[in-house]
């Protein structure tokens, strides 16, 4: 699929994402410049479409540099238990520093994500099984085992409501002056872009790379900064949305290829448009209340994930 539709498709979604609401706003209501429908538009519409397309660009190119690294298609920030660290940082923020400002707990989320990620990649260096389905389980065993210590404290410290916020990603929530942390992840982003061919020649493996006079633990832990940090801002500013950095390199590498300076442009593109449409969906489906895009996405997401195990174990065979 070429770049340019998937351009114009992002755009069309873009500007049916701005109609679509409780309150209803017409190109009529834009034209004639009214002072209530414009309101809704800059204070909600428009920062809930920019919080969209951010956060589904800097998860997809994150789930994509993870599986570059880990030389596994089904490594992402949710199977490499990076959200969940995320998630841990908070609340340990929250009960260390109760006072705490959004920056602190993205700071300390950042962290976490990040130790709890190199974690995850020191563990399945370790073991000898590398096999395709058995590296995320991993992941998601230690996601899951971070995520019940958290539910844990958060519960003998009555900050269920506190963290809970966190657990499942909401994009109703979006206003003007809530959402602009996430612009921390553009120049990540931008990074992601730079590094590429790096980034390709590390997923080729560590004495290919040193051969070649890449200093292969810096651009690793370059890479890990990139998906810890984007993992925290978005954790922080919508809460966690599951798969996305999953699905979406693995359907831009059946059409586009592997390599991973061809295939990021896809994935910036394919990453948003799949975000918005399952935000479109969670808004009209159950109309004129609605479903959270976690729900959607992890729904949605969960069956390709499905395919993409059978698929893969498949070929493995």
């Amino acid at each position: 699929m070429k770049k340019r539709y998937l351009f114009i498709i992002l755009i069309l979604l873009s500007i049916t994402s701005i109609f679509i609401g409780v309150s209803s706003i017409s190109i009529n209501d834009i034209l004639t410049f009214n002072i209530d429908k414009m309101h809704v538009l800059l204070i909600s519409r428009v920062p809930r479409l920019i919080a969209i397309l951010v956060a589904g660009i800097g998860l997809s190119i994150s789930g994509l540099i993870m599986q570059q690294i880990s030389k596994n298609k089904f490594v992402s920030p949710t199977t490499a238990a990076t959200a969940d660290f995320a998630k841990l940082g908070i609340l340990f923020c929250i009960m260390i520093i109760p006072n705490a400002t959004t920056m602190e707990k993205m700071i300390v989320s950042f962290v976490f994500a990040g130790l709890g990620t190199v974690l995850f990649m020191k563990m399945i260096k370790a073991i000898k099984i590398k096999n395709i389905v058995f590296v995320p389980l991993i992941g998601m065993m230690l996601g899951k085992i971070v995520g019940s210590i958290t539910t844990f404290f958060a519960y003998k410290y009555d900050l269920v409501q506190n963290i809970s916020s966190w657990m499942e990603g909401d994009m109703s929530l979006i206003m003007k002056g809530s959402y602009e942390l996430l612009y921390l992840s553009v120049p990540m982003v931008i990074i992601a872009f730079l590094y590429a061919n790096k980034f390709t020649i590390v997923g080729m493996g560590e004495d290919f790379a040193v051969n070649l006079g890449l200093n292969y633990n810096f651009v690793v832990n370059v890479g890990l900064a990139i998906v810890s940090l984007i993992c925290a801002v978005t954790i922080i500013t919508v809460g966690n949305i599951p798969f996305l950095g999953l699905i979406i390199p693995n359907i831009v590498s059946l059409y586009s290829g592997d390599n991973l300076k061809k295939t990021l442009y896809h994935t910036a593109l394919l990453g948003p448009i799949f975000l918005l449409a399952c935000d479109i969906l969670g808004r009209i489906i159950i109309f004129p209340f609605e479903m959270s895009i976690s729900l959607t996405v992890g729904v949605i997401g969960s069956i390709i994930f499905l395919y993409m195990i059978i698929r893969g174990t498949k070929n493995e065979d």
